[in-house]
C-alpha cells in the first residue's frame, strides 16, 4: 500500500472529493484564520505579529513542485504577509481585497482556468463568495459556521494549525502525487 492510500484511508475523504480535488489546477487562500490562528497580535508600539505555521509552508512549497499554482487573496495589507508569500516562492498575493469572488475573477481571468479547476480556502463571510465560485470550497473548523455549510470540505485541522497542509495533502492525494511529494523525506524500501 502506497502513502497516498494509507493517507486517503487515514483521512477517509469521500471518492466525490477526491474527484473535485482531482480538477484543481489553482489553490487560493485567505490568511487570517486560515494561514494564521486569525488573531491580531500588536507589540507597545503598535507593530502587527503573525505566527505562520511551517507545516503549511512545506505543503505549499509540495503543491507547486507539483504543478498547482498557489495565490493569497486577503482582505488586509500586511508586509508580514508579504515577506512570508515571498519567502515560500507564492507567485500571486492580492492584498487588501475584501472583495475576494472579484479578486479570484481577476486572477484566474488571466489564466484561462474554469471554477471547476479552481479550490478556495477561507473561514469568514468576505470567503464565502469566493468560495461558492470555486469549484472545491475548503474551510476550517474554527471557521464561521455558513462557510462551514457551504465548503464541500472543513479540514480536520483548525486553521493558523497545519489546515493548509491538510489541504495540500488532499489535493496532492488527488492528483496522485503525494507519494512523490513525501518520497525524499523517507527511506522506501524496495
Amino acid at each position: 500500500m502506497g502513502h497516498e492510500e494509507f493517507f486517503n484511508m487515514k483521512h477517509q475523504w469521500p471518492e466525490p472529493l477526491l474527484e473535485k480535488a482531482a480538477k484543481i489546477r489553482l489553490i487560493a487562500l485567505d490568511v487570517d484564520g486560515i494561514m494564521s490562528d486569525g488573531k491580531l497580535y500588536f507589540s507597545a508600539n503598535g507593530d502587527e505579529l503573525k505566527a505562520f505555521n511551517i507545516l503549511d509552508g512545506l505543503g505549499l512549497k509540495q503543491l507547486m513542485a507539483a504543478g498547482i499554482t498557489v495565490a493569497v487573496i486577503t482582505g488586509r495589507k500586511s508586509p508580514l504577509t508579504e515577506k512570508r508569500m515571498r519567502d515560500l516562492g507564492i507567485p500571486h498575493l492580492m492584498q487588501g481585497r475584501e472583495d475576494k469572488k472579484v479578486a479570484l475573477q481577476e486572477l484566474v481571468s488571466t489564466m484561462d482556468l474554469s471554477p471547476e479547476a479552481i479550490a478556495y480556502m477561507g473561514d469568514d463571510l468576505p470567503d464565502l463568495p469566493a468560495l461558492r465560485f470555486a469549484g472545491l470550497g475548503i474551510t476550517v473548523p474554527n471557521g464561521y459556521w455558513l462557510v462551514q455549510q457551504h465548503a464541500d470540505y472543513c479540514t480536520r485541522t483548525r486553521g493558523g494549525e497545519g489546515a493548509v497542509r491538510e489541504a495540500c495533502d488532499l489535493l496532492l492525494t488527488a492528483h496522485g502525487k503525494l507519494d512523490a511529494a513525501l518520497a525524499p523525506y523517507l527511506e522506501l524500501k524496495a
